[in-house]
């Protein structure tokens, strides 16, 4: 099995499905993985098969480290079309996640206004206030909800605390639309979230958070659990018109 585990605080940049040429910042450490979810189809692999003996990158560090990497794009001529918090783990449990959000649309208005903030999130740290604020002013607030069926969450997703998805929710639908919905849907073993058992509830959700975007997608790379399978086109393309048909704007990523 195959992993990635990406450099930090910066890397790429790198040609994301949904986003252009995207800059990275990993706000975990360089040498392991850290998150909230522990999911089976994670590229990282597992949470316990990467323990990082790093700290995570301070604030100083990070924005030191973008301020070169766009120093250098410019000096090419080459300008990211976004600026992404992804990496080994969730960025919004850095606890000094809200100030480098800060330090990064400073950079970003310095070096590339024309740029994007983006977050790629589980949604776990949305009850601290400084998290939830930093996120209102970036440009592409990404939530992951791929379910509200606590059963599947539990057995694909693996909260490493305690879940409320209905709390979730509720916290989702505080963004008052300023918010993208990411969702993975795959298939396995006992497991299945294209069927309308579980996308009919989840559409009812949608219903309730009405974000500005749906992005649905699967599986891309190798998975730490095997036997994983993508959703057919005919799957995502069922599921898009189900989202389309309830009023949102969606986008696939087969």
């Amino acid at each position: 099995m195959s992993t990635i585990i990406y450099p930090s605080p910066i890397f790429g940049p790198v040609h994301s499905r949904r986003l252009g040429l995207s800059l990275g910042i990993n706000l975990m450490p360089a040498d392991g993985k850290l998150c909230t979810f522990d999911c089976i189809y994670c590229e990282c692999g597992f949470n316990g098969q990467h323990r990082p003996t790093l700290p995570r990158p301070t604030r100083e560090e990070v924005a030191n480290a973008l301020k070169e990497k766009l120093m250098a794009m410019k000096a090419e001529g080459r300008m990211p079309d976004v600026l992404t918090f992804a990496g080994n783990g969730e960025p919004t449990a850095h606890p000094k996640f809200a100030e480098i959000i800060d330090d990064t649309i400073l950079l970003r208005n310095q070096f590339c206004p024309e740029a994007k903030v983006s977050v790629l999130s589980n949604a776990t740290m949305l009850h601290r206030t400084d998290v939830f604020e930093a996120l209102m002013r970036i440009d592409n607030n990404i939530q992951k909800l791929d379910t509200v069926d606590l059963s599947f969450i539990n057995k694909v997703d693996v909260p490493q605390k305690h879940y409320d998805v209905e709390k979730i929710v509720e916290q989702l639908e505080q963004f008052h639309g300023n918010v993208i919905i990411q969702t993975m849907f795959l298939k396995g073993e006992d497991i299945d979230n294209t069927t309308d058992f579980y996308v009919t509830p989840w559409l009812g959700a949608l219903q309730c958070i009405k974000p500005r975007q749906v992005m649905i997608y699967t599986i891309d790379r190798e998975t730490p659990t095997q036997g994983l399978q993508k959703a057919t086109h005919e799957e995502l393309d069922h599921i898009h018109d189900m989202v389309v048909k309830a009023g949102f704007d969606c986008t696939v990523s087969y």
